[in-house]
């Protein structure tokens, strides 16, 4: 048996390691631990309580571990103190859901966008100490304006203040007759470059020597550790330089005596690397575009009826059962059924679908849907964090801010990259110090080993996989394809191997009895014993046949002792008569026969494409029901198109051998595999993938949840159930084949889009870094300055922006 649990307190990949190895110590379990999410899949040979769990994780130090969903982690603020970190903080999950009272308390903390420590959060705003990205806070209104993207203007606007007067009068020997000089002297002039850099370099691009300070002592060295290198020792060069002039050499000073400083190039770079952050933060406002505009969907005030009286209420005080009034034009507060009335709903917001639904009593609507021309009462089924709506805030967040596979690699370059680029630029400095020009070797040395230090900034190899991603699952949402991780999204682009289920999920999941045949007993008699046992099942075919009750006038009567048996069929007892109604396993399980007549007249029908569900009263069988469920219009079609594209479709059906035959001819499936137990599809795909096929499932049924977390890449229909919906990684709003074709192609450009970037972030460096260090200038006597070096590392992550944002306009 397999378990997900939530472990609380690890901070680090340290934490994470030592809280899978205790756990392994444990005999009898195999547990594989992550760190974003916070979670320990555990496989057990036989249950173990979450108490010895929790004993044997106390002395590994001070984590927390609870089974997953719980009520009580719901309800409580989780917290915990970090093993590798003594700053004030808390963990979370899932900010953006959270209930009202535990939303409140989080309001005003801090976390990293990028979740490089997990759910970690803190009090005070700063920078991740991992990746060194900007903390984003936990907004009351996640509609308030971006406050990063606002502090990052201002400080734009002031580094743009104090640079440009710098870079005028570091440039004015390049101006005839030198114009300034005629006002101070060179040496009164760099005094004026030095205090106008300080604004620059103490408070608009402070942020970049604490990144880079921050990422040495803990060895996670990232872009900023170049930026803060080069940058820094420019500044302070300069500063010595104008203090303590008569400690330099002559081949350091101007024809007036005075040292060459660089103030222009310290700020100019550090304005360059801050316009690359805003542009990084104005591409992710964008980016979240569609987010926002989900949000606002959500209407904040309801219409509650209560004894035939109405009144407003806020939407957080709608509780499960209550009943609302929606009016004509009114966005729909939750979701629910309608229980009175019937009206034309507009849900292009969450299907894509232009034209409006009609919508009568007892069937479903949606939160942020907006109503026609009637009013109605519906009655509300989920609310706040379980709605729709919130739940594709909730996935398209959680999938934004995931790390794709391959970030691993750019991380992995990352780490060595740095201290190369450290190297090299030790090495160019004592080159052109030892083989340079006679005079000023050492400032030819000094200024190609910062712009070494600027150009190789891997700013863009930090952005490759993050931007794609995040345009990529904000492209999905607008097509009705909401994608739980970046992993989900990558390996959508491996798939070989669809297996999906029939029903709901190649067919349209509203069967309909075509007919029941009764050979013994009284029609109306036998036809409400099967609707007692089924009116107690949710299954589609079980409603189908009380519907069909219904309809011919025949009252539901109660019935005793029902149970259902996942794959088979329903059990019960009436008017204490035992009735079953399932498939043929169901029969061969209670040992019951089946005449050679009945079962012609089954194989006929199954033949047809139609399912089959034997009557069973007191271990005799006296007759089947007939139920047809239509394929859904565009399964033919997505089934063809993704044979094209080289992926295997199969159906895993619990639907007996004839009509599965049926469905697959129809559909013209590469295989099938009838009469499957959800343990069956299971066994399935674990053959599959130990063929080293990688294989997407589609399902939409509580059964089809174990296959759907096996799977490689799970795909639930947005029709479906919940349990399905949480066992996914993928879900489809439109519970539509055509779906799984879109986000196919969605991963496939995605996934190019990323090697685009990865192709610009390491042409840049490996064509620039030698340039720098000047192995052009014998030849060609070219030499990068440390500003020019700066324009183009910023034009790097420009380009790696722009060309992620490209996802934006794809068609599919």
């Amino acid at each position: 048996m397999k378990h997900t649990y939530i472990v609380t307190g690890m901070s680090c990949d340290g934490c994470r390691t030592k809280v899978e190895k205790t756990l392994n110590t444990i005999e009898g379990i195999e547990a594989n631990v992550t760190l974003n999410p916070p979670e320990a899949i555990i496989q057990m040979e036989k249950h173990l309580p979450t108490s010895q769990l929790q004993e044997v994780l106390a002395k590994a130090g001070n984590y927390t571990i609870e089974m997953a969903h719980s009520e009580a982690k719901k309800t409580e603020e989780p917290q915990a103190k970090s093993c590798c970190n003594t700053s004030n903080h808390s963990h979370y999950q899932n900010h953006q859901n959270l209930k009202p009272e535990l939303r409140s308390k989080l309001v005003g903390k801090y976390y990293c966008p990028m979740f490089c420590e997990g759910d970690k959060v803190y009090d005070k705003a700063g920078d991740c100490p991992v990746c060194g990205m900007d903390l984003v806070t936990i907004e009351a209104n996640p509609n308030d304006e971006n406050k990063s993207y606002t502090d990052l203007l201002k400080k734009m606007k002031i580094a743009l203040l104090f640079t440009v007067p710098i870079f005028i009068i570091a440039m004015s020997d390049m101006i005839p007759h030198n114009p300034l000089m005629h006002l101070l002297d060179m040496e009164s002039w760099n005094w004026v470059q030095f205090m106008l850099s300080l604004p620059v370099v103490f408070y608009a691009a402070w942020m970049f020597f604490e990144r880079a300070w921050k990422s040495i002592i803990s060895w996670n060295l990232n872009m900023f550790t170049l930026i803060g290198i080069g940058a820094g020792v420019a500044f302070l060069f300069s500063v010595f330089g104008l203090l303590f002039p008569h400690f330099f050499p002559a081949e350091f000073k101007t024809e007036m005596g005075t040292v060459h400083l660089y103030f222009e190039a310290t700020t100019v770079i550090l304005t360059l690397v801050l316009l690359g952050q805003l542009l990084e933060a104005r591409a992710h406002s964008r980016t979240s575009g569609a987010i926002k505009e989900l949000l606002k969907l959500a209407p904040t005030e309801a219409i509650l009826v209560e004894n035939g009286i109405e009144k407003v209420i806020a939407i957080d005080a709608i509780k499960k059962g209550d009943i609302l009034r929606v009016k004509p034009g009114d966005k729909i507060p939750v979701d629910g059924k309608i229980t009175e009335g019937e009206s034309s709903i507009d849900e292009s917001m969450i299907t894509g679908e232009p034209i409006p639904l009609d919508k009568k009593k007892r069937d479903a609507v949606v939160a942020g849907t907006i109503n026609g021309n009637k009013s109605f009462l519906m009655l509300a089924e989920k609310v706040g964090a379980e709605t729709l709506l919130s739940q594709i805030v909730k996935m398209v967040n959680y999938a934004s801010r995931s790390r794709a596979p391959i970030q691993k690699l750019a991380d992995r370059i990352s780490k060595y990259f740095v201290p190369i680029v450290v190297a090299v630029a030790v090495i160019t400095f004592l080159v052109w110090a030892k083989f340079g020009p006679e005079e000023n070797a050492l400032i030819y040395g000094f200024i190609n080993a910062v712009a070494v230090l600027i150009i190789a900034c891997p700013c863009a190899l930090g952005l490759a996989t993050p931007m794609s991603v995040m345009v990529g699952v904000g492209k999905g949402a607008q097509l009705g394809v909401l994608i739980k991780s970046a992993e989900a999204l990558e390996n959508m682009n491996r798939v070989n191997v669809l297996i999906t289920d029939k029903t709901g999920t190649l067919t349209e999941g509203k069967p309909s009895v075509e007919k029941i045949q009764v050979f013994n007993g009284q029609e109306d008699e036998v036809i409400q014993a099967v609707a007692a046992v089924n009116q107690y099942s949710e299954h589609p075919l079980a409603q189908a046949i009380v519907h069909f009750a219904k309809a011919k006038n025949i009252a539901l009567v109660a019935a005793e002792n029902f149970e259902a048996i996942t794959g088979k069929g329903v059990m019960g007892i009436v008017d204490g008569k035992e009735v079953f109604l399932g498939n043929k396993k169901l029969l061969e399980d209670s040992k019951v026969a089946i005449s050679s007549t009945i079962e012609e007249q089954v194989i006929t029908e199954q033949k047809k494409g139609k399912t089959v569900s034997y009557i069973v009263i007191d271990k005799t069988v006296i007759g089947f029901v007939v139920i047809t469920d239509a394929l859904k219009a565009t399964s033919i079609n997505a089934v063809q198109e993704l044979m094209q594209a080289g992926v295997e479709v199969a159906m895993l059906t619990g639907d007996n051998q004839n009509t599965a035959q049926a469905v697959a001819e129809t559909l013209h499936l590469s295989s099938f595999q009838a009469g499957c137990l959800p343990e069956d599809k299971l066994k399935v795909i674990q053959k599959l993938q130990a063929e080293g096929k990688i294989v997407a499932m589609a399902g939409d049924g509580i059964n089809d949840a174990p296959a759907l977390a096996q799977s490689d890449v799970g795909i639930a229909m947005g029709t479906g159930t919940d349990v399905a919906i949480e066992s996914a990684k993928i879900t489809l709003v439109k519970g539509d084949l055509q779906g799984i074709v879109k986000a196919k192609k969605l991963s496939e450009a995605v996934m190019r889009n990323i090697h685009q970037n990865l192709f610009f972030a390491f042409l840049y460096n490996v064509i620039g870094i030698p340039v720098a260090a000047g192995v052009l200038y014998p030849v060609l006597g070219i030499l990068l300055s440390p500003m020019i070096a700066a324009l183009a590392m910023s034009f790097s992550s420009v380009s790696v922006i722009t060309n992620a944002l490209r996802l934006r306009n794809l068609e599919l």
